[in-house]
């Protein structure tokens, strides 16, 4: 019995996770396995209805659950990070979710924007440092407003944070059995500081002699990524880099639409979740498209063991993308949210039956 916290936040959150929840519910009864969900209220509504953003006895409650999964944080009504930190940065931080790892993978060639790149050429995964780098918020702002003002953000890595960052994407990489290769994207000629990270690299590859070690300054690799995304496998790299590289990576996968993240701490809760925002303007119109929402669902019996069932859900996106039942990703694939939603279920039933 999995117990699954449920978190659906803010714009459409609600909509995309009530998709999410309706193909866990499918596979689940294919694949006979049980869970049960919590639901939290926390987001922009209730923090204006009682002003409270996400209590300490809640993160203390989420120790106790096999998997968040989350909707999206974000709300115009409310100061610009406020929600974003107080919830997701409390629960990265707070439960030291520390890998933030990011599937890259292309299912329908018409759905890349580069051109002449088809799936077989786009399968990577980003490995992203998730609690250490600029967001720690260690700085400030002095003289605000003023003609003299200064404004001071530390970026902070540690051996720890590090070594346990590499170490799992060596493990990736070698789980994964394709390339075999780690690449670390860093700016150590630029910022120095970020020399532990080359450093440690070196000395655990020592310890994956079969796992080609490969090296990209972000400006590179970003570059690279574009025009050779065929040459990645596994890449791992600070937390301010990995956010960043990760949104160019999700466009040439086919947009934000299907891009699903993890926030793990292997062994413990982890978190699971839409790379995508909220998007206010979209909220209750049941035109946002869930697939990333699916495939955080996906992610997540990935990480709980429930291998069948995971792949279950990605051959059942794949087939309905390439076959180009579902024609975008985009909030314009002329399917409503509820739709897309019944149309995954529908074929994770059809491929379960024929198993």
């Amino acid at each position: 019995m999995y117990r699954i916290a449920v978190l659906p936040g803010d714009g459409i959150g609600e909509e995309v996770v009530r998709e999410g929840m309706k193909v866990l519910k499918a596979v689940s009864e294919i694949r006979g396995f049980r869970y049960e969900t919590k639901m939290y209220p926390f987001g922009a509504d209730h923090y204006l209805k009682t002003g409270e953003m996400m209590p300490e006895s809640v993160f203390s409650e989420l120790r106790q659950f096999h998997a968040l999964f989350l909707g999206a944080i974000g709300d115009p009504r409310v100061e610009t990070g406020l929600l974003e930190h107080a919830i997701i940065g409390g629960v990265r931080f707070k439960l030291d979710l520390y890998i933030n790892l990011r599937p890259v993978k292309l299912y329908a060639e018409h759905l890349c924007p580069l051109k002449d790149k088809k799936p077989e050429q786009i399968d990577m995964v980003f490995v992203r440092e998730n609690t250490e780098d600029a967001y720690t918020r260690i700085g400030g702002t002095f003289k605000q407003g003023t003609p003299d003002e200064v404004s001071i953000a530390t970026m902070l890595y540690t051996r720890k944070g590090c070594e346990r960052a590499i170490r799992y994407a060596f493990e990736v990489a070698r789980a994964r059995n394709k390339q075999k290769k780690v690449t670390l994207i860093d700016k150590a000629n630029a910022i120095r500081a970020q020399d532990i990270w080359t450093r440690t690299f070196a000395e655990v590859g020592k310890e994956y002699p079969e796992i080609q070690q490969d090296h990209a300054y972000i400006d590179a690799a970003c570059m690279w990524l574009v025009k050779n995304p065929e040459w990645f496998d596994v890449a791992v790299s600070p937390n301010i880099f990995g956010d960043i590289i990760t949104d160019l990576a999700a466009v040439i996968q086919g947009g934000l639409g299907i891009a699903a993240s993890g926030n793990i701490h292997p062994g413990q809760v982890s978190m699971f979740e839409p790379i995508h925002g909220s998007a206010p303007k979209y909220r209750g119109k049941n035109v946002a498209n869930p697939i990333a929402t699916i495939m955080a669902a996906q992610m997540m019996l990935e990480f709980l063991g429930e291998k069948a069932a995971a792949s279950l859900i990605e051959r059942a996106v794949a087939e309905l993308l390439s076959s180009k039942r579902i024609r975008s990703l985009g909030a314009d694939s002329g399917h409503s949210t509820s739709e897309i939603g019944d149309m995954v279920t529908a074929e994770v039933r059809r491929l379960g039956s024929s198993t």
